[in-house]
């Protein structure tokens, strides 16, 4: 249906890449990599040069997120997947319950359900609608999910908890841009390769003083068995000494520490604005265009991070992305893949400009409406 169909040189984005995934390094962070030369990469992470790196990078995602007093920038190695055990095996004592609207709040449930002394609960709520946590009388952690990266759901309301309850937010794909006050959170976690335009097989986590003695109280229990590589007391021990509990990756720390100062020169609620400017341009064109529509129906949960489109079953989404792709003008746009919709699931995230995703829209429309 699309194969005759040719993108015009002034539609072509700066940036080609639109993904969900994993989200566009700026080459300019590269060239900043390399112009360290011998200096940084292929040193100890316990050497000076690069705890300063995690010092800088620690200390400014305090100022950007406005970190109260006496919490604590964990980091370490394995992303938010990694970190749905390490929070089940180490923070919860005997119950979890979690808010699930997509295949990622879901895994954090799956993940709690296997294993074996603590129970998980699960307040489901379908694909594309969002969900309303609350507290939970007899559940000592509440699992949310800040932005559903496979539905473009995002939350917009944190729940109250008790005092003996840890408010847990699952915030890779929403972090910096989807509007949270992490003050009202005991574990604010993510993964650098969305909004914060990085890599993967690393976490943040911004833990609350009541989330650093529930770790300690954890760990205490010496009937439970958990992993080094998982324990918390390793990794706080080590995150406030400005490093990681095993060897990292420096150049994923390093490409996180450039886009947090790009971001802090802005500060959190231009970003936030920035967002809500791709968010109304991507939302308002799928309304106006009788061949798309928003899947997620309800406005205040559309997510200004991740977009999801409906596609009229007339024109296949597929098809478009393949020539989109042969002609590396547009990546990344393709639907989740166990949703089986005819969709497009576009990136809005920091780097990429509203120019740039103007220009995708009118390709699409064009594209669309040639055929």
């Amino acid at each position: 249906m699309f194969e005759n169909f040719n993108i015009p040189q002034n539609l072509r984005p700066s940036d080609p890449r639109f993904g969900s995934g994993p989200s566009l390094v700026p080459v300019e962070f590269l060239t900043a990599l390399a112009e360290t030369g011998t200096e940084l990469l292929g040193t100890s992470h316990r050497k000076p040069v690069v705890k300063n790196l995690v010092k800088e990078m620690q200390e400014g995602l305090r100022k950007y997120f406005n970190v109260p007093a006496g919490h604590e920038i964990v980091i370490g190695n394995g992303g938010a997947t990694f970190l749905f055990d390490a929070i089940g095996l180490g923070l919860t004592k005997k119950k979890s319950a979690h808010f699930t609207c997509g295949e990622f709040s879901q895994k954090w449930y799956k993940s709690h359900k296997a294993i074996p002394w603590i129970e998980a609960q699960e307040f489901a709520s379908e694909y594309g609608d969002g969900c309303e946590a609350h507290d939970v009388d007899d559940a000592d952690l509440i699992a949310v999910t800040l932005n559903e990266t496979s539905t473009g759901v995002m939350i917009n309301s944190l729940p109250k908890v008790s005092e003996d309850t840890l408010l847990c937010v699952d915030a890779t794909s929403g972090a910096g841009q989807v509007p949270c006050n992490v003050s009202e959170c005991d574990v604010f976690f993510f993964s650098p390769q969305k909004v914060f335009a990085s890599e993967g097989g690393f976490y943040v986590a911004i833990m609350s003083p009541k989330a650093l003695k529930r770790a300690e109280e954890v760990a205490a229990d010496k009937s439970r068995y958990i992993p080094p590589i998982m324990s918390w007391s390793h990794a706080i021990e080590n995150s406030v000494k400005n490093q990681t509990y095993n060897t990292p990756s420096i150049s994923t720390i390093f490409f996180l520490n450039e886009q947090v100062k790009l971001m802090n020169k802005l500060g959190y609620e231009k970003v936030v604005s920035m967002a809500n400017d791709k968010a109304n341009h991507i939302y308002g064109w799928a309304n106006e265009k009788a061949y798309l529509s928003c899947y997620v129906e309800k406005e205040s949960y559309r997510s200004n991070a991740v977009a999801t489109i409906n596609v009229d079953e007339k024109y296949s989404a597929d098809d478009l992305i393949k020539v989109l792709e042969q002609q590396k003008a547009v990546y990344g746009i393709d639907a989740y893949r166990k949703l089986g919709k005819n969709q497009f699931r576009i990136s809005l995230f920091h780097n990429i400009t509203l120019e740039d995703i103007k220009k995708l829209t009118e390709i699409i429309s064009l594209a669309i409406e040639s055929a």
